[in-house]
């Protein structure tokens, strides 16, 4: 009783103060001041090319990236679908996109079970060696990934940037060791007595459960396959296999780039990538922070 007597004691006699008003309102300056800033930083650079996708080439060289064009030119975006080979290089996204994604959910949910329902020194050792690659700069290991891929005959061809999008994508890999922490083990033990084997276990609980974290690998990966230039450049210099992120790097050349053109590309190639995102962004907010807190 005398401790509790003591407690209500302290806690009546502290009094605590109040946040002065002005320091309320400076928060709240900054606060919105960094969202506009954030807003502005993401609309402004889409903004130009937008306008300057509708501009002729003397336009775009003699005037400011905000005036509107005299004459919207459509035939930016005619030239960039066809000289540019815009489709092509969609259908070649969507080709690996495709393979990489299937072959990632396969492989990363798959190795995230083992690793995290069978706790041995080999698992162990693959976390640890995992962990290690995943700390390891992509571009340090670029000559060994070449010779590989090379020797494997594998260069200039769709199959390259599919095995690498699937082989190295370890992060994938503790998205799916994160959610199966919280799946409880008791579900295993009571499918394998009543006669079921590994596989089963994997296919017929695991996997359904695993949803939310593949809607958000899905997600990651869909981005970082659509955006990347660096492996599609190195790994597919041919013209025919000219992915979303190339197929405009022709109209760059040594005497300058028609910009126009590229800009009428960029609208193209990011009305799919919106589409999607607009379908989907309930699922996609949703999962994106499921798994983040366990009960």
């Amino acid at each position: 009783m005398k401790k509790e007597n003591t407690a209500e004691f302290n806690l009546k006699n502290y009094s605590f103060k109040e946040t002065p008003k002005w320091v309320s309102l400076l928060v709240q300056i900054f606060k919105y001041a960094f969202l506009i800033l954030g807003c502005l930083m993401v609309i402004v650079p889409l903004l130009v090319v937008l306008i300057g996708a509708f501009k002729t080439h003397e336009e775009y060289i003699s005037t400011n990236v905000f005036s509107l064009p005299a004459v919207p030119q459509f035939e930016n975006f005619k030239t960039a679908f066809i000289n540019g080979k815009v489709l092509q290089g969609l259908l070649n996204t969507g080709i690996i996109l495709l393979v990489s994604c299937f072959g990632t959910i396969v492989t990363g949910t798959m190795t995230a079970f083992v690793l995290q329902r069978f706790n041995m020194v080999f698992t162990r050792l693959v976390k640890n060696v995992f962990l290690v690659a995943a700390l390891l700069p992509n571009i340090s290991m670029q000559v060994t990934v070449f010779q590989i891929v090379s020797k494997l005959g594998l260069y200039d061809s769709l199959a390259a940037p599919c095995i690498l999008y699937i082989g190295t994508d370890i992060i994938s890999i503790y998205i799916f060791i994160q959610f199966l922490d919280n799946i409880s083990i008791s579900l295993d033990e009571s499918a394998i007595l009543d006669g079921a084997s590994y596989f089963r276990v994997y296919w017929s609980i695991i996997l359904p459960m695993l949803r939310p974290a593949i809607a958000t690998v899905l997600v990651i990966k869909f981005v970082g396959i659509y955006n990347d230039f660096y492996t599609a450049n190195l790994y597919m210099p041919s013209k025919d296999l000219a992915v979303v992120s190339t197929a405009l790097y022709r109209f760059i050349g040594p005497y300058g780039a028609q910009w126009e053109v590229i800009f009428a590309g960029i609208i193209i190639c990011i009305i799919p990538s919106l589409i999607i995102f607009i379908a989907l962004q309930k699922s996609i907010y949703s999962n994106l922070v499921t798994g983040s807190v366990k009960e």
